[in-house]
């Protein structure tokens, strides 16, 4: 049976913690900044985590 692969454009978007929660960057922060909020701007720099249900379908991807 061959092996599983990585799912590649999951693997370019999230960052698995040492931890075991999953890191991902929020949407709208990559273009057109000029005209956003500099209170969006600042929040968005920080990534979010992934709700659980997510994350383990996520992992499933990863596995790889």
């Amino acid at each position: 049976m061959p092996k599983q692969k990585t799912h590649g454009g999951i693997s370019k978007k999230i960052k698995v913690r040492p931890g075991g929660s999953t890191k991902i960057g929020k949407p709208g922060a990559n273009h057109k900044t000029g005209k956003k909020p500099t209170s969006f701007n600042r929040d968005h720099r920080k990534g979010s985590t992934l709700s659980s249900a997510d994350m383990n379908r996520y992992k499933k991807a990863l596995r790889g």
